[in-house]
């Protein structure tokens, strides 16, 4: 009996071993996690352009720099800087005295020569003769009769051939005097000429003492001011037509395919906030900017919003297809952390991760990437914080 007894105490040790280690097992083995409750909301499948954004400018459809083409002093400046001009109005003038003067001299120079050549007025046809070369040819008709005469008087010994050799050279004198007459009314006729482009230039720096405004617009800049004595060509004022306004966007050389003369844009600007603005692409810049790689497109834009002004920059969305059939989730189902956006789409009871690049929004939706999501899915709302992908949830 001695043995059995020793060995009881051997056994008791074992089983208490034995006993702890099956406890020990089961507090290590895993407990099933409770599930996540979540709201969904389905996704949903919508017709959506297709668009990149861009930037632009807003330019004025014509700039100027208006001057004079002749020099002289400011008598005059009749707008200011801001105003708003009519095509044809005055903005400067130039003191008129001295070319005033200079204008009534070319026109008693050409109404001294056209009496000369006998004209009555200065813009009558040129005369073909003068009244000195009527004159001559009477003078040449008289000495040609005589040495005719003479001709035959030398034939029959009536006159010496001394004097019929002189009756012919009086005759070649008078033919002389009539060549010389008409060189003379030919000289004339070019001095007139030049005279009367002489009064032309006169009328016309005349009329340059004036600067008018050559289309509507409104003026940037204004450079002189009354008194001032300018050289000519020295600018004065700008003028700039804001209406319409040209829309010049900057489309990167990879999408540059997509756009051409029709494509329509969209345009927001932080001068007109909660506004948006369409226009329709109609130029294209027929080559790249070497430098930054873009290519120019241009709109024409007939707006009438005082808040849109020449120089101002715009975002432009560019429509590149439109009506395009995508898949849109909730935008309260985006979560983003660490630089990456996604969304859980609840799959089998369980949460799966679907990453979200960023992407066109559309009344409180964003599009899906391309066959990540089927319309109908449910997409979870709410509780996203404490779900992980594969997480077990419970749909609200």
């Amino acid at each position: 009996m001695k043995p059995l007894i020793n060995l009881l105490p051997a056994l008791l040790i074992l089983f208490a071993a034995c006993s702890k280690k099956q406890d020990a097992v089961k507090s290590t083995a895993p407990v099933a996690p409770a599930e996540i409750q979540v709201r969904v909301q389905p996704a949903m499948a919508k017709s959506l352009d297709k668009s990149i954004d861009v930037t632009g400018t807003l330019e004025a459809d014509e700039t100027v720099n208006l001057s004079f083409e002749i020099a002289g002093r400011v008598a005059a400046f009749r707008v200011d800087f801001g105003q708003l001009v009519k095509k044809g109005e005055i903005i400067a003038e130039l003191d008129k005295r001295e070319y005033e003067w200079q204008l009534e001299r070319a026109r008693a120079n050409v109404a001294q020569l056209s009496s000369r050549l006998g004209m009555k007025n200065w813009d009558d046809p040129y005369p073909t003769s003068t009244a000195n070369m009527r004159q001559a040819q009477a003078n040449l008709e008289d000495a040609k009769s005589k040495y005719d005469s003479a001709a035959k008087l030398v034939q029959s010994g009536d006159i010496s051939k001394e004097r019929s050799v002189e009756l012919q050279k009086t005759l070649q004198a008078r033919q002389a005097m009539i060549d010389a007459s008409r060189d003379e009314l030919n000289m004339m006729i070019a001095q007139l000429r030049a005279q009367k482009a002489d009064l032309e230039i006169a009328t016309k720096k005349l009329s340059d003492t004036v600067i008018r405004a050559p289309f509507d617009g409104g003026i940037s800049v204004k450079s002189v001011s009354p008194g001032q004595y300018i050289k000519e060509n020295t600018t004065v004022a700008t003028l700039v037509k804001t209406t319409p306004l040209r829309l010049r966007v900057e489309v990167p050389e990879n999408y540059s395919p997509l756009i051409k003369p029709g494509s329509v844009v969209a345009f927001t600007t932080d001068a007109a906030p909660g506004k948006e603005f369409d226009a329709v692409i109609q130029k294209l810049n027929p080559s790249f900017d070497s430098k930054n790689r873009t290519l120019m497109a241009e709109s024409k834009i007939s707006i009438a919003d005082p808040r849109l002004r020449p120089g101002t920059f715009v975002q432009v969305r560019l429509v590149t297809r439109r009506a395009d059939q995508v898949v849109m989730v909730p935008k309260g189902a985006i979560y983003s952390i660490a630089g990456l956006t996604k969304v859980f789409v609840i799959r089998d009871g369980k949460a799966v991760e679907v990453r979200i690049p960023p992407a066109a929004e559309l009344d409180g939706w964003a599009e899906a990437p391309a066959g990540s999501i089927r319309a109908g899915e449910p997409i979870a709302v709410s509780n996203l914080l404490n779900l992980v992908n594969g997480v077990a949830v419970k749909t609200l």
